[in-house]
């Protein structure tokens, strides 16, 4: 049924390399099926203006595709001279997923920036991001608690990223292109490691659909995230 013909529940190949840029403080290269994405953390040392002298440190998170992601090519934002709607709205959904775990009082004044660019895009650029920038910023964290900066990684849970959908009327896992351009329903769930919810951004593309069909999304998007977790926990290598 599927074009890429998996089952319904199954996740396209996923990788998450970490350490893959030799600047940042935090980095992971995330393959999501032939969606690839790169995700850094730069720590500064101050948090922005508007949160100094709080005790609390920020993360924000900036979002791109670069011009040849994609099947044709596409001018660089920058050149443009503003941002498109979608990256804002994608960037700050990355920079709202990763505050939902992280103890900002933890950090002290300072701030993390974690910049996600898509090299190649085939559906779920945003669902990538989120799952690799964790990586990205539990190891910049990791970092910080090396160099006696921080006391201890300043993460309450883990936090990915998965969409589902309703394709040719059946509920499927981890959307690429070709089935989220046709789909009847896509779902982005954002989910902690623990199960709670963070951020769901639903969308009928046709006819509107039912709880009880939401509810089986999101028992898809709860095994996905297992999944996802699992491959981070390995690629941060927190179980050894």
């Amino acid at each position: 049924m599927r074009p890429s013909g998996r089952a319904p529940d199954c996740l396209r190949s996923i990788s998450l390399e970490p350490d893959c840029n030799r600047y940042a403080e935090g980095s992971c290269f995330v393959r999501f099926g032939d969606t690839h994405v790169l995700c850094t953390a730069s720590v500064e040392e101050r948090a922005p203006p508007w949160m100094r002298d709080t005790g609390r440190g920020w993360i924000t998170a900036e979002y791109g595709m670069l011009p040849r992601s994609t099947s044709t090519r596409t001018d660089r934002e920058a050149s443009r001279g503003r941002q498109t709607g979608r990256t804002q709205e994608i960037q700050r959904l990355i920079g709202r997923s990763l505050r939902a775990v992280t103890d900002l009082k933890a950090m002290s004044e300072m701030q993390v920036r974690v910049d996600c660019d898509v090299l190649q895009a085939d559906g779920g650029t945003r669902t990538a991001s989120i799952t690799g920038a964790y990586v990205a910023l539990h190891l910049a964290f990791k970092k910080l608690v090396d160099l006696g900066i921080l006391s201890a990684v300043p993460l309450t849970d883990q936090v990915a990223a998965v969409s589902c959908g309703l394709y040719k009327g059946a509920p499927v896992l981890d959307l690429d292109y070709e089935e989220d351009s046709a789909a009847q329903v896509d779902v982005n769930f954002v989910l902690t490691g623990k199960g709670a919810i963070v951020e769901i951004q639903a969308t009928a593309e046709e006819e509107p659909f039912s709880e009880a069909q939401l509810i089986e999304l999101l028992a898809l998007a709860h095994k996905g995230v297992g999944e996802l977790t699992l491959l981070q926990r390995k690629a941060l290598a927190l179980d050894k």
